[in-house]
């Protein structure tokens, strides 16, 4: 696996900034596809995101022309895949998407590579699934990414269910993924408190809304009062 620039601009076209883009050595161990993961918190409501993950696997092909090929060296693209994970669905799904070709005046197949543009969308529900075949995926990438299990729970489910050996650097970013979702809820509750506290609400109210205890509420309001006076 080789990391690739986030940052892609061309001329007249924008800036894109990918989530995480790389390339990946193939079992021959000549050719390489670029693979393209981006995370969602839920499914865009700004723009339907299959819009967005054509236009990115269209930039990925047209930014390897002078990288990846020169002049009219077509064949050489090199293959991509945009993967887009969102998080918060109705339910644990995943579609691919890509090229097909349809024969509609003859029988003529048309020679290159239709696989050239490649789009997973995978969904997952906001609760686990269960230990199922078809969502081993859902299930790992949901215990991965889940802000309601712990640290051991995470582990208990890489490492039993999965066989993923958990050495030290995988321990460490499962819990650095895990503080950094709890440091993302601590806040928001907190500003959803002090919002709650400016307009009015007493603390038991706020309590009561946001499900957290009188103390934390008060606590949270303490913390804050002087830098908000």
């Amino acid at each position: 696996v080789i990391g690739l620039n986030t940052e892609n601009s061309e001329l007249n076209e924008g800036l894109v900034r990918f989530d995480i883009i790389f390339y990946v050595r193939m079992k021959d161990g000549l050719s390489q596809v670029i693979v393209n993961i981006e995370a969602q918190k839920a499914e865009p409501s700004a723009y339907d995101i299959i819009n967005r993950a054509v236009f990115y696997v269209s930039r990925m092909i047209s930014s390897q022309k002078g990288r990846e090929f020169v002049n009219s060296n077509y064949n050489d693209i090199k293959r991509v895949y945009s993967i887009w994970v969102c998080m918060n669905l109705s339910q644990n799904c995943m579609n691919y998407i890509h090229f097909t070709q349809e024969s509609v005046v003859g029988t003529y197949q048309w020679k290159g590579d239709i696989d050239l543009a490649n789009i997973v969308l995978i969904g997952l529900a906001e609760n686990l699934p269960e230990k199922e075949e078809r969502y081993e995926l859902h299930r790992l990438l949901g215990a991965l990414l889940s802000a309601k299990l712990n640290v051991d729970e995470k582990f208990d489910i890489i490492g039993n269910e999965f066989d993923i050996p958990l050495e030290s650097d995988i321990r460490k970013d499962v819990n650095d993924m895990c503080n950094l979702s709890q440091g993302i809820e601590d806040k928001a509750i907190a500003k959803i408190v002090m919002n709650m506290y400016k307009i009015g609400y007493t603390p038991n109210q706020i309590a009561d809304a946001v499900g957290v205890s009188v103390d934390e509420v008060e606590a949270i309001i303490k913390k804050k009062e002087p830098a908000m006076a």
